[in-house]
Formats: structure tokens, C-alpha cells, sequence
């Protein structure tokens, strides 16, 4: 068995567990191959024996990869979806940060999980992304022009609002006039969306979420649309430019681009150990029904 593993950061109470995790991978022979930057960030921290394979590109990554394990929180998972991209590997999300809604392992429970998932006693949810086209010469996010969770639109240097003239399937919808507009997948209808009052949607449904960022119209609430509508989208306002942002990776683009947005062409697989579901999780980490009647 070969398995990936990728962190972003690697605080204290985090390096326990990650070694925890190394030295069960290693008693069960298991080919372990780490991401670089987070390699080096445990040698800075630790002193490690074995002397791991390590990767830094998408491009070194391939089909043999059995399991990918992120290691952190919510917003490793996005980033490790930029590795994996259309390989289909399966990713198993170790929560070490707050919340980890996408990453539900316990990190007290890594021992138990691993043995679940090494027995293959998981089920995989296969999630749908959002990619990006733009009409300007060069595509400001190259090959990682898809997110996981939203797409963005939103202002820039400026407290006014902005006009977001939308349009989907080729048919004008409105011109909202607001901080920015939300485009977001199932898997993020419980992010930036949900904040903003947008609906939370079950991971398998086929739609999206067109959600306003404080608008500035009685009548702009969020509008959930199938998953295989173009969303065509053009900003205008009192400044030249205006953010654009995938799940955590930001850019600037030119007032009056034309942006495209369609359901990406691939799927990213979660791990979901046996009695665990996003209803479940749902009600444990969102409270969703908490009552004091109940």
C-alpha cells in the first residue's frame, strides 16, 4: 500500500499525533510519501529516524497512491484537492485544527481510524468542484483553476458596492449590487455561503448556490440551480479592478472580464468511516436542531 500526506502547518499539540500516525503507517509497512514544505516543517520540529520519500508537485503524483492523508483542518483539505486534482485518491481528513467539518477523523482517535480504514470498513463521497475560465489573455489561476468549496467575486480597495451582472445558461438572471457574490458547491454550502444566509445543501446533491454578499436589494436572496448551468459573471464599480478567489487562493482581475464558471470535470473522493455521515456532522459540529426543548 503507498499513501500520500500533506499538512500546512505544524504547531505542538499537533506533532504527537502526526508522529502517531508515522509510527502505526510504519509497523503496518505501508510506503508513506510526504508533501516537502511539510516534511521539512517536521524535521525543523522533530527528530525523525526513518527517512521518508517526500513529493512537491501535482505532477509527481499518480494513480499507485492508495490513500491521501491531510493532516490539519478544513482549509487543508482545499489545498490538498489542488494535489490531487483528477487522480481519484481517496483522501482521509485528520482534524488537528477547530471545527474540521470536511476533516472529521478525531485526532485522538487516529489509532482506531487507521485500523477502520487500512480494514476498508469507509465509504467514499465523491465531491463535485467549480472551475474558471476568464476572458483575459492568460488564466490568472493556470491549471488550478477550480475550488472545492466557491468561487468568489468581491470587491477590492474600495467600500463601495459592486455590479455583478449575471447571467446562467446564456440568460440574463440580475445584476447584483453588493460586496460580492458567492458561487458555491454542496461541499460549501456549509462555508463563506452559509454565513452570508445561503441554504446548506447534502453533499450529493447536483446543484450549486448563488449566494450575495450583503446586498444591497430586499429581494437578492441565494438562488440554488443545477450543477450543470454556465454561470457567466461581469464585474463593474468605481474601481478598475476586483478580487476573484478559490476556496483560499486569491487574484485580481480587470473590471468587465467576462467569468466563467461550470461544474469541473472530476470529483474529489472524502472518506467517510462507517457511522459517520454529513447528518451526523451536522448535527455535532454545526448543532443543527440544538433546542433546549429537545
Amino acid at each position: 500500500m503507498k499513501i500520500g500526506i500533506y499538512g500546512q502547518f505544524y504547531h505542538q499539540e499537533a506533532a504527537r499525533y502526526v508522529q502517531e500516525l508515522l509510527d502505526i503507517l510504519d509497523k503496518k509497512k505501508i510506503e508513506v510519501i510526504i508533501e516537502k514544505n511539510f516534511l521539512d516543517l517536521i524535521h525543523e520540529h522533530d527528530a525523525i529516524d526513518k527517512n521518508y520519500r517526500h513529493f512537491s508537485t501535482f505532477e509527481e503524483l499518480d494513480t499507485s497512491y492508495d490513500l491521501f492523508f491531510s493532516i490539519g483542518g478544513d482549509g487543508t483539505i482545499l489545498k490538498t484537492a489542488t494535489y490531487i486534482r483528477d487522480l481519484n485518491i481517496p483522501i482521509v481528513g485528520i482534524n488537528t485544527g477547530r471545527l474540521g467539518f470536511l476533516a472529521t477523523i478525531k485526532k485522538q482517535e487516529i489509532a482506531t481510524s487507521i485500523e477502520k480504514i487500512l480494514a476498508g470498513n469507509y465509504t467514499l463521497s465523491q465531491r463535485s468542484l467549480l472551475q474558471v475560465m476568464t476572458s483575459q489573455d492568460t488564466n490568472v489561476f493556470g491549471e488550478i483553476n477550480f475550488a472545492l468549496n466557491e468561487i468568489v467575486v468581491s470587491r477590492k480597495n474600495t467600500t463601495s458596492m459592486i455590479s455583478i451582472s449575471t447571467h446562467l445558461n446564456g440568460e440574463s438572471l440580475t445584476n447584483y449590487w453588493a460586496d460580492g457574490l458567492i458561487v458555491s458547491t454542496p461541499t460549501g454550502s456549509t462555508g463563506y455561503s452559509l454565513s452570508c444566509g445561503g441554504p446548506v445543501i447534502t453533499p450529493h446533491t447536483s446543484s450549486l448556490i448563488l449566494t450575495p454578499i450583503a446586498p444591497h436589494n430586499l429581494n437578492a436572496r441565494p438562488l440554488v440551480i443545477p450543477d450543470d448551468t454556465t454561470i457567466t459573471l461581469k464585474v463593474s464599480g468605481r474601481e478598475k479592478q476586483h478580487l476573484i478567489s478559490l476556496d483560499s487562493r486569491i487574484a485580481t482581475l480587470e473590471n468587465e472580464t467576462i467569468i466563467t464558471l461550470k461544474k469541473a470535470p472530476f470529483t474529489i473522493s472524502l472518506i467517510n468511516l462507517e457511522g459517520e455521515s454529513f447528518l451526523k456532522t451536522l448535527r455535532e459540529k454545526l448543532l443543527w436542531g440544538e433546542d433546549k426543548r429537545n
